[in-house]
């Protein structure tokens, strides 16, 4: 089998799968944007994989797959600072919730106090 269409579907086949997690609310569109950017510009490239080749000989690779290990490379960066990013926002969210908790409990307590 051509390594081209093996491409193809191991992309296609992770698409799907990254749509079907958002649709059993298993990952929120939000996370699922990145991977399903990835997935879709690895079809692209595996269907033009001729660009795949320009690409890389204008960036100066000597192999096309060091441009791909390269891409990926920066790509999983990325995902992994917007994981982070996500990440400090939930802590912050928690961390006031904690608060917004403690307050309600001291009220709570004062109230049965004048009980």
């Amino acid at each position: 089998m051509n390594i081209h269409v093996v491409a193809i579907v191991v992309s296609v086949v992770i698409f799907l799968f990254v749509i079907d997690l958002v649709r059993r609310r298993k990952l929120t569109f939000k996370y699922a944007m990145g991977w399903l950017l990835v997935s879709a510009g690895a079809i692209f490239f595996a269907v033009f994989y001729h660009l795949l080749f320009f690409f890389a000989a204008l960036l100066g690779f000597e192999l096309p797959s060091n441009f791909i290990f390269f891409a990926l490379f920066c790509v999983f960066v990325f995902l992994s600072l917007l994981l982070t990013v996500f990440l400090c926002q939930q802590n912050n969210r928690n961390d006031a919730m904690a608060q917004k908790i403690a307050l309600l409990e001291f009220e709570l307590k004062e109230l049965k106090k004048k009980n």
